[in-house]
């Protein structure tokens, strides 16, 4: 799993996964998280389309993130989930988690009961 920003979008890479997540991954998104603290941001985007898989490790780690990201008084957003990737947060349970992250329609549309 690899992490670059560029402003307020945090582009994950890789697999989200127990054996893709190091303590690298958890230092970059802190660093992230702690540029768009410095520079007044109340907002990070999280780009999920070079996201590969995830399990329920890296899941987990994710939501945490966010919620500390929360308690920062940053707003995460994930936004460019495939669909293999919104199937395993539903599989595994994680859609309620994740809903409600961003304000494209179309991605609001994704965990909601059709």
């Amino acid at each position: 799993m690899k992490n670059f920003t560029e402003g307020t979008v945090a582009h994950l890479q890789g697999d989200l996964t127990h054996s893709g997540v190091t303590n690298n991954i958890i230092n970059s998104l802190a660093v992230s998280l702690q540029k768009t603290i410095s520079e007044g941001d109340t907002k990070i985007r999280i780009d999920c389309e070079s996201m590969r898989t995830a399990d329920i490790c890296g899941l987990q780690l994710l939501f945490v993130w966010m919620q500390s990201a929360r308690f920062r008084g940053v707003e995460p957003e994930l936004i460019n989930l495939s669909g293999d990737l919104r199937q395993n947060m539903q599989k595994m349970g994680f859609e309620h988690c994740f809903t409600g992250n961003s304000s494209d329609p179309e991605t609001l549309a994704l965990f909601s009961d059709h």
